[in-house]
């Protein structure tokens, strides 16, 4: 691999006008793909083979309204007042009139006539209904019903709307975001001592950034892409995008600082630290591909999105970081006597210069069973919560306070009870029946569903255009993510042969809450087994890359106590609340459930990348010198540097995407920020260097027949010792100041 990569950059070096040429050519191609074929962005979560899945696609067909998405006007007569009295029936009745003219409606309720007016009278509900999914709605369309609500409070009521119609919100990129980027860029300004430097780290991780992110929505009128795999694109694309590029970076300076021609040094930097960011790249891309066996669609693209904009900034990182330091050419060599070249002469060990790195390293190992101890319990600790978590989907009771659809829900859940908020539909079936007797089905069922515990209401059943089908509303006594409505979810397809038996009728549950529900408990079931495959994956490739037994065990260990912390951290904030009005979080409730598998196949990528950057240079030095203890001190003496720089970038990137009001992504960034951190300084720059210090001599051991069988990667680029590592004829006559 290190032959090829130096080969690779070389020729991006030399044909550097080529290949930012074809960058942009391919960012400007696929920027008109997006633009001329926009596809709309599809927020579903389903999971094709479930109880739920298969009665709600049946129900699109038959009866389109109850598939569909909804909104709700909530209304509420001023303090003292009815919603009945005259003045107000008549203010709701025009509102109904104008509901019905907003595009894509199919059918709006009256309240008199649903019944959707609290028992106290002061509140009302008018239901909106769509035969089209969430991504079928158009804005103009929420924008009407909006409208129409306001007009309302003319008469003095008070309105809010809500409904399945408001989801996650797509693509954010705000100030917070742009923020990121500029600590990112500071970041990089410190560890380079260069405003250039840092400067043209930041161009090929943009560029690749781009390509990635129009590459993906370039396929969203071909493939259902959601909000979500959309910024967890961005999220990840950027963060990689400028690690990797600083990983490149970072040894070609040191080189350039040692003397080596631009040209040579950037094709070496390529081989060695290109070689560490292609394995770093791929295990990520691996991870989140392996999202796919879950089965989920939503989840699928969302890895595949996430894996394809890794892939990008793994090939910007490999090409057109060459292209970018043909361009700059010597100028990127640190100026003499600067801090940069000193760090780059240490190297050599021609001065007694000691590091930062070298200072933490050493404090970790001068008594290393104690900081092994100390580490392994903190973080142990801090992954006890996770314990306790719960997962589910996020709905409008997650949403910010102040926003619409917040308020609306708060309204319903005070003045009608939690469980309206989560409405299950019960689909009932008869086999050759007619339409009267499979009315007479459903109202037994109606009147069965109506005996089991945390039932509030059971609607009267509505016929479908099936003339054997017909839908009861199950109204549960607690919220769409209570354990208590999971549990009913059970108890009605427990009951259901009971019911077939006595009734006629098969049963089946779906709505919008159902569904949510299967979700979660699918990717609950999934997630011991996805663990495993991580896990396992991780000791096969360390295994292969380090030619040793204990740091792939090692780096497994690590890699769980940093998941466990984190996601112990994301329940007692997301889940129990702690710290919650000091974040910013505006509801306390189950985790995300998508939450730990994307930040398990995520996490893994970024602990294999600081694992290899790390140990490749402390398995360098004991190749070389033989002594155990030293070479953990000396290999981490500028590793710890860059791995250090490259953490706080990613954790500015994800920490920029958790001030969005959005309940999907504040979760994940959250937990992507803590995981980077506690990844990064507590596992792999503490405890690593702990576990190497006890395990002396032990810790570079592989059986003999083992270490034959196993693939050599040369993540170190030991190969260019045999392979001609010159420059052609032609390479030699390239200037090395070209701009």
């Amino acid at each position: 691999m290190a032959v090829l990569l130096h080969r690779l950059g070389h020729s991006a070096y030399r044909r550097r006008k080529l290949v930012l040429g074809l960058w942009l050519f391919v960012l400007a191609a696929l920027i008109t793909c997006v633009s001329v074929f926009s596809g709309k962005l599809d927020d579903r979560f389903s999971v094709p083979g479930t109880e739920s899945q298969r009665a709600l696609d049946s129900l699109s067909k038959t009866l389109p309204e109850a598939s569909g998405a909804n909104a709700q006007i909530v209304i509420t007569a001023p303090r003292g007042h009815q919603v009945t009295e005259v003045p107000y029936t008549a203010a709701i009745a025009r509102t109904v009139a104008e509901a019905r003219k907003a595009p894509q409606v199919s059918e709006v309720v009256d309240p008199r006539d649903s019944g959707a007016v609290s028992a106290d009278r002061t509140t009302a509900i008018v239901q909106v209904q769509y035969p089209v999914q969430n991504a079928q709605v158009r804005t103009s369309s929420v924008d009407a019903i909006e409208k129409t609500a306001e007009a309302v409070e003319n008469d003095g009521l008070k309105t809010s709307v809500g409904g399945s119609v408001y989801s996650s919100k797509g693509v954010h990129v705000g100030p917070s975001e742009i923020i990121g980027v500029a600590v990112a860029l500071l970041v990089l300004v410190v560890t380079f001592g260069s405003l250039l430097a840092a400067g043209m780290a930041l161009v090929p991780a943009l560029i690749g950034v781009a390509v990635g992110l129009a590459g993906l929505l370039a396929l969203a009128p071909a493939v259902s892409i959601s909000s979500t795999a959309v910024t967890l694109a961005l999220m990840l694309g950027l963060a990689v995008g400028i690690d990797y590029v600083l990983f490149i970076l970072s040894r070609h300076r040191q080189q350039l600082a040692r003397g080596t021609e631009p040209k040579e040094s950037i094709a070496l930097a390529t081989s060695t630290a290109g070689s560490a960011v292609v394995f770093a790249g791929t295990t990520v891309i691996i991870a989140l591909a392996a999202l796919s066996i879950i089965g989920i669609p939503f989840l699928t693209i969302m890895g595949l999105g996430a894996a394809g904009a890794v892939l990008i900034a793994v090939l910007a990182a490999i090409t057109l970081v060459p292209a970018v330091a043909g361009f700059a050419g010597s100028r990127l060599t640190p100026q003499p006597n600067s801090r940069a070249a000193r760090r780059a002469a240490d190297t050599e060990g021609s001065i007694g210069h000691t590091t930062m790195g070298t200072r933490w390293t050493e404090w970790a190992i001068a008594k290393p069973l104690l900081t092994v101890l100390a580490v392994a319990g903190i973080l142990a600790t801090l992954a006890l919560p996770a314990m306790d978590m719960r997962l589910s989907l996020p709905d409008n009771g997650s949403a910010p306070h102040s926003s619409t659809e917040r308020k609306a829900y708060d309204t319903i859940s005070d003045k009608f009870g939690s469980g309206f908020n989560g409405p299950l539909l019960v689909l009932a079936e008869t086999k050759n029946g007619t339409a009267a007797a499979s009315a007479q089905a459903g109202v037994r069922v109606a009147q069965k569903l109506q005996t089991l515990e945390n039932v509030t209401a059971v609607l009267p059943p509505q016929p479908t255009s099936d003339p054997a089908q017909s839908v009861i509303t199950v109204l549960p006594a607690s919220g769409p993510d209570s354990v208590r409505t999971d549990q009913l979810v059970r108890d009605i397809r427990k009951a259901a042969p009971d019911i077939r038996d006595t009734t006629g009728a098969s049963v089946a549950v779906t709505g919008t809450t159902a569904v949510n529900i299967d979700v979660s408990n699918r990717l609950s079931d999934s997630l011991l087994p996805f663990v495993a495959i991580v896990v396992g994956l991780s000791l096969l490739l360390l295994m292969i890359v380090f030619r040793s037994l204990v740091i792939p065990v090692k780096a497994a260990v690590g890699f769980l106590l940093s998941v466990g912390a984190s996601l112990g951290l994301v329940v007692a904030v997301f889940q129990w609340g702690w710290l919650a009005d000091i974040l910013g979080v505006p509801h306390s409730g189950p985790v995300v459930s998508f939450l730990p598998i994307i930040l398990i196949g995520v996490l893994f990528g970024l602990a294999m990348d600081y694992e290899v950057f790390l140990v490749s240079g402390m398995r360098e030095e004991w190749a070389h010198t033989g002594q155990a203890r030293q070479s953990v001190v000396d290999g981490a003496r500028h590793s710890v540097r860059v791995v250090t720089a490259a953490a706080l970038i990613m954790f500015t990137v994800f920490a920029g995407f958790f001030p969005l009001d959005d309940s999907l992504i504040k979760p994940i960034a959250f937990a992507l920020a803590v995981g980077v951190v506690i990844d990064a300084f507590a596992v792999r720059m503490t405890l690593v260097p702990a576990v190497l210090a006890l395990a002396g001599r032990g810790a570079w051991w592989l059986p003999g027949w083992l270490d034959r069988g196993l693939p050599d990667l040369d993540v170190e680029g030991t190969s260019l010792q045999k392979a001609p590592a010159h420059a052609s004829a032609t390479d030699r006559k390239e200037p090395q100041n070209v701009s």
